[in-house]
Protein backbone atom coordinates (compact mmCIF):
# COMPACT_ATOMS: atom_id res chain seq x y z
CA UNK A 1 0.00 0.00 0.00
CA UNK A 2 1.22 3.47 -0.65
CA UNK A 3 0.83 6.27 1.64
CA UNK A 4 2.75 9.81 2.21
CA UNK A 5 3.87 10.96 5.54
CA UNK A 6 1.09 12.09 7.67
CA UNK A 7 0.70 15.19 10.43
CA UNK A 8 -0.18 15.18 13.97
CA UNK A 9 -3.87 16.38 13.96
CA UNK A 10 -4.56 19.45 16.50
CA UNK A 11 -6.43 19.49 19.32
CA UNK A 12 -9.01 22.12 18.24
CA UNK A 13 -12.03 20.95 16.94
CA UNK A 14 -11.64 17.78 19.37
CA UNK A 15 -14.89 18.62 20.97
CA UNK A 16 -16.79 18.14 17.81
CA UNK A 17 -15.67 15.00 16.89
CA UNK A 18 -18.41 12.94 19.17
CA UNK A 19 -20.77 14.43 16.78
CA UNK A 20 -19.63 13.48 13.56
CA UNK A 21 -21.01 9.55 14.06
CA UNK A 22 -24.39 11.16 13.55
CA UNK A 23 -23.98 12.64 10.58
CA UNK A 24 -25.15 11.63 6.94
CA UNK A 25 -21.60 9.87 5.03
CA UNK A 26 -19.63 12.56 4.84
CA UNK A 27 -16.76 10.10 3.01
CA UNK A 28 -19.49 9.41 0.24
CA UNK A 29 -19.89 13.38 -1.46
CA UNK A 30 -18.19 13.78 -4.52
CA UNK A 31 -15.71 16.85 -3.50
CA UNK A 32 -13.92 13.81 -1.09
CA UNK A 33 -13.85 10.82 -2.99
CA UNK A 34 -10.46 11.46 -4.92
CA UNK A 35 -7.84 8.71 -4.00
CA UNK A 36 -4.17 9.28 -4.47
CA UNK A 37 -4.11 6.10 -6.58
CA UNK A 38 -5.76 5.58 -9.22
CA UNK A 39 -8.05 2.51 -8.81
CA UNK A 40 -6.80 1.28 -11.99
CA UNK A 41 -3.41 1.04 -10.89
CA UNK A 42 -4.49 -0.49 -7.44
CA UNK A 43 -5.76 -3.16 -9.14
CA UNK A 44 -2.59 -4.54 -10.98
CA UNK A 45 -0.81 -4.38 -7.83
CA UNK A 46 -3.13 -7.01 -6.07
CA UNK A 47 -2.46 -10.10 -8.40
CA UNK A 48 0.26 -12.55 -7.36
CA UNK A 49 3.20 -11.98 -9.32
CA UNK A 50 4.35 -15.11 -10.64
CA UNK A 51 7.06 -17.38 -9.32
CA UNK A 52 6.24 -15.44 -5.46
CA UNK A 53 5.16 -18.14 -2.47
CA UNK A 54 1.00 -17.24 -2.08
CA UNK A 55 1.71 -16.73 1.47
CA UNK A 56 4.86 -14.73 1.14
CA UNK A 57 2.36 -12.67 -0.45
CA UNK A 58 -0.35 -12.18 1.84
CA UNK A 59 2.50 -11.79 4.85
CA UNK A 60 4.02 -8.27 3.12
CA UNK A 61 0.54 -7.14 2.31
CA UNK A 62 -0.39 -7.93 5.73
CA UNK A 63 2.30 -6.17 7.40
CA UNK A 64 1.96 -3.17 4.99
CA UNK A 65 -1.76 -2.78 5.51
CA UNK A 66 -1.58 -3.00 9.78
CA UNK A 67 1.60 -0.55 9.35
CA UNK A 68 -0.56 2.19 7.40
CA UNK A 69 -3.81 1.70 9.07
CA UNK A 70 -1.94 2.16 12.37
CA UNK A 71 -0.10 5.28 10.82
CA UNK A 72 -3.40 7.01 9.64
CA UNK A 73 -5.27 6.12 13.19
CA UNK A 74 -2.13 7.65 15.41
CA UNK A 75 -3.12 10.70 13.21
CA UNK A 76 -6.74 11.31 14.74
CA UNK A 77 -6.13 9.08 17.81
CA UNK A 78 -6.47 12.13 20.52
CA UNK A 79 -10.02 12.43 18.98
CA UNK A 80 -10.59 9.11 19.93
CA UNK A 81 -11.30 9.34 23.58
CA UNK A 82 -12.52 6.90 25.68
CA UNK A 83 -15.71 9.44 26.21
CA UNK A 84 -16.28 10.73 22.65
CA UNK A 85 -16.20 7.07 21.24
CA UNK A 86 -17.83 5.02 24.03
CA UNK A 87 -18.34 2.09 21.23
CA UNK A 88 -16.06 0.50 18.87
CA UNK A 89 -18.89 1.76 15.77
CA UNK A 90 -18.84 1.93 12.04
CA UNK A 91 -20.91 3.26 9.74
CA UNK A 92 -24.77 2.51 10.63
CA UNK A 93 -24.17 2.67 14.22
CA UNK A 94 -22.67 -1.21 13.21
CA UNK A 95 -21.24 -2.43 16.84
CA UNK A 96 -18.00 -4.38 17.22
CA UNK A 97 -17.68 -6.77 20.28
CA UNK A 98 -14.73 -7.58 21.53
CA UNK A 99 -14.07 -11.45 23.23
CA UNK A 100 -12.42 -11.28 27.04
CA UNK A 101 -9.77 -13.67 28.20
CA UNK A 102 -13.08 -15.99 29.02
CA UNK A 103 -14.68 -16.15 25.99
CA UNK A 104 -17.14 -13.62 26.81
CA UNK A 105 -18.17 -10.94 24.85
CA UNK A 106 -18.13 -7.72 25.61
CA UNK A 107 -18.45 -3.85 24.68
CA UNK A 108 -15.28 -1.84 24.63
CA UNK A 109 -14.43 2.08 24.34
CA UNK A 110 -12.94 2.30 20.64
CA UNK A 111 -9.69 3.30 21.30
CA UNK A 112 -9.39 0.44 24.06
CA UNK A 113 -10.73 -2.06 21.30
CA UNK A 114 -8.20 -0.45 18.22
CA UNK A 115 -5.36 -0.65 21.19
CA UNK A 116 -6.49 -5.02 21.36
CA UNK A 117 -6.48 -4.56 17.83
CA UNK A 118 -2.97 -3.12 17.25
CA UNK A 119 -1.67 -5.48 20.60
CA UNK A 120 -2.72 -8.51 18.99
CA UNK A 121 -1.42 -7.87 15.53
CA UNK A 122 1.64 -6.73 16.11
CA UNK A 123 2.72 -9.67 18.65
CA UNK A 124 0.92 -11.93 15.72
CA UNK A 125 3.44 -10.67 13.36
CA UNK A 126 6.45 -10.56 15.66
CA UNK A 127 6.15 -14.27 16.24
CA UNK A 128 8.36 -16.05 14.19
CA UNK A 129 6.27 -18.97 14.05
CA UNK A 130 3.63 -17.19 12.86
CA UNK A 131 5.28 -14.98 10.74
CA UNK A 132 8.56 -16.22 9.30
CA UNK A 133 11.02 -13.91 7.91
CA UNK A 134 13.79 -16.48 7.69
CA UNK A 135 14.16 -18.27 4.45
CA UNK A 136 14.51 -22.08 5.93
CA UNK A 137 11.27 -21.26 7.96
CA UNK A 138 7.78 -22.70 6.81
CA UNK A 139 4.47 -20.49 7.30
CA UNK A 140 2.40 -22.44 9.54
CA UNK A 141 -0.40 -24.72 7.89
CA UNK A 142 -3.53 -22.38 9.08
CA UNK A 143 -1.67 -18.83 8.00
CA UNK A 144 -4.25 -18.00 6.09
CA UNK A 145 -6.55 -18.27 8.48
CA UNK A 146 -4.57 -16.06 10.80
CA UNK A 147 -4.13 -13.76 7.84
CA UNK A 148 -8.21 -13.86 7.66
CA UNK A 149 -8.86 -12.89 11.22
CA UNK A 150 -6.06 -9.59 11.09
CA UNK A 151 -7.38 -8.55 7.95
CA UNK A 152 -10.82 -8.54 9.66
CA UNK A 153 -9.91 -6.65 12.46
CA UNK A 154 -8.37 -4.02 10.51
CA UNK A 155 -11.59 -4.01 8.54
CA UNK A 156 -13.35 -2.88 12.11
CA UNK A 157 -10.53 -0.12 12.63
CA UNK A 158 -11.33 1.30 9.31
CA UNK A 159 -14.69 1.31 9.49
CA UNK A 160 -14.53 3.17 12.63
CA UNK A 161 -12.09 5.74 11.36
CA UNK A 162 -14.80 6.14 8.22
CA UNK A 163 -17.79 6.45 10.46
CA UNK A 164 -16.55 8.39 13.55
CA UNK A 165 -13.46 10.32 12.04
CA UNK A 166 -13.14 11.22 8.81
CA UNK A 167 -14.09 14.44 9.04
CA UNK A 168 -10.20 15.05 11.22
CA UNK A 169 -8.87 12.94 8.05
CA UNK A 170 -10.43 15.94 5.57
CA UNK A 171 -9.02 18.47 7.80
CA UNK A 172 -6.06 17.23 7.95
CA UNK A 173 -5.99 16.50 3.79
CA UNK A 174 -5.80 12.96 4.24
CA UNK A 175 -8.66 11.42 3.66
CA UNK A 176 -7.05 10.95 -0.21
CA UNK A 177 -4.96 8.74 1.30
CA UNK A 178 -7.23 6.98 3.50
CA UNK A 179 -9.63 6.23 0.28
CA UNK A 180 -6.23 4.98 -1.31
CA UNK A 181 -5.39 2.88 1.64
CA UNK A 182 -9.05 1.37 2.20
CA UNK A 183 -9.48 0.60 -2.20
CA UNK A 184 -6.07 -1.45 -2.34
CA UNK A 185 -7.11 -3.16 1.18
CA UNK A 186 -10.17 -3.88 -0.30
CA UNK A 187 -8.78 -4.97 -3.43
CA UNK A 188 -6.82 -7.18 -2.31
CA UNK A 189 -8.94 -9.28 0.10
CA UNK A 190 -11.51 -9.56 -2.85
CA UNK A 191 -8.78 -11.02 -4.78
CA UNK A 192 -8.01 -14.06 -2.49
CA UNK A 193 -11.01 -14.00 -0.49
CA UNK A 194 -9.63 -12.64 2.90
CA UNK A 195 -12.63 -11.01 4.39
CA UNK A 196 -16.18 -12.34 4.72
CA UNK A 197 -18.31 -10.57 2.16
CA UNK A 198 -20.97 -10.13 5.00
CA UNK A 199 -18.44 -8.00 6.83
CA UNK A 200 -17.92 -6.26 4.39
CA UNK A 201 -20.87 -4.92 3.88
CA UNK A 202 -20.44 -1.98 5.90
CA UNK A 203 -18.18 0.14 4.03
CA UNK A 204 -19.77 -1.31 0.55
CA UNK A 205 -21.70 2.02 -0.26
CA UNK A 206 -17.84 3.50 -0.35
CA UNK A 207 -16.37 0.52 -2.12
CA UNK A 208 -19.11 1.12 -4.72
CA UNK A 209 -18.82 4.98 -5.08
CA UNK A 210 -15.18 4.19 -5.69
CA UNK A 211 -15.91 1.95 -8.54
CA UNK A 212 -13.71 -1.31 -6.49
CA UNK A 213 -17.17 -3.16 -6.96
CA UNK A 214 -21.40 -3.70 -8.16
CA UNK A 215 -23.73 -1.92 -6.22
CA UNK A 216 -25.21 -4.63 -3.61
CA UNK A 217 -29.20 -4.68 -2.52
CA UNK A 218 -27.80 -6.54 0.90
CA UNK A 219 -27.49 -3.60 3.91
CA UNK A 220 -25.02 -4.36 6.35
CA UNK A 221 -26.61 -5.99 9.71
CA UNK A 222 -25.69 -4.19 13.14
CA UNK A 223 -23.25 -5.66 15.32
CA UNK A 224 -20.44 -7.88 15.01
CA UNK A 225 -18.09 -9.55 17.35
CA UNK A 226 -14.11 -10.30 17.22
CA UNK A 227 -13.02 -13.62 18.00
CA UNK A 228 -10.80 -14.39 20.93
CA UNK A 229 -7.43 -13.54 19.92
CA UNK A 230 -5.76 -15.82 21.91
CA UNK A 231 -7.52 -18.54 20.42
CA UNK A 232 -6.62 -17.46 17.07
CA UNK A 233 -3.13 -17.04 17.74
CA UNK A 234 -3.44 -21.14 19.25
CA UNK A 235 -4.79 -22.09 16.09
CA UNK A 236 -2.30 -20.61 14.25
CA UNK A 237 0.65 -22.11 16.03
CA UNK A 238 -0.17 -25.67 14.89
Amino acid sequence: AALVPCRKARRKDKDAAATNQEEPKMYLESTVLECTIPESRLRDLVDLPEGLDYNEWLASHTLAFFDHINLLYGTISEFCTMSGCPDMTGPGNRQYLWFDEKGKKCKVAAPQYIDYVMTFTQKTVNDESLFPTKFERDFPSSFESLVKKIHGLLLHVLAHLYHAHFREMVLLQLHGHLHSLFAHFTLFNARFNLVDPKDALVLQDLAVALGLCPPTENPPTSSAAAAPPGGDEDAAAV
